[in-house]
């Protein structure tokens, strides 16, 4: 399963965005055990490098941790996935503003929308 990126982000990017995603969304849980580099690199088709700095990406993150010989594990650490759920919310709803704001529309404006929205998808 090769992966579609933009053109606009580091691939590497990308990638460490959609591991977040998935650990966020629960798809890679606590303590899951990684791909290898090699067998990722071949999972989303990219070179091996990339796929090298993703997950030194992550472990900075504190994401992951490597045990020599065993692999790359997701943290156990409920915390540090909690506080990247919060992190994540927070960028988006950041870019979200900024977009709006590009063109035009006030804070006032969309959160009356949003909550127009919201009413009709209950």
């Amino acid at each position: 399963m090769t992966v579609d990126f933009s053109r606009d982000k580091p691939i590497y990017t990308q990638l460490v965005e959609k591991i977040c995603g998935d650990i966020i969304r629960g798809n890679r849980r606590l303590g899951d055990k990684m791909p290898s580099v090699r067998e990722y690199a071949l999972e989303v088709g990219v070179n091996v490098n990339t796929v090298q700095r993703v997950y030194k990406e992550l472990e900075q993150m504190e994401l992951t941790e490597t045990k020599r010989g065993q692999g790359t594990y997701i943290t156990n650490d409920r915390n540090k996935v909690d506080h990247l759920r919060e992190q994540m919310k927070e960028k988006i709803v950041e870019q979200f503003f900024h977009s709006i704001e590009e063109f035009g529309f006030t804070k006032k404006e969309i959160m009356e929308q949003l909550q127009k929205q919201g009413e009709e998808n209950k």
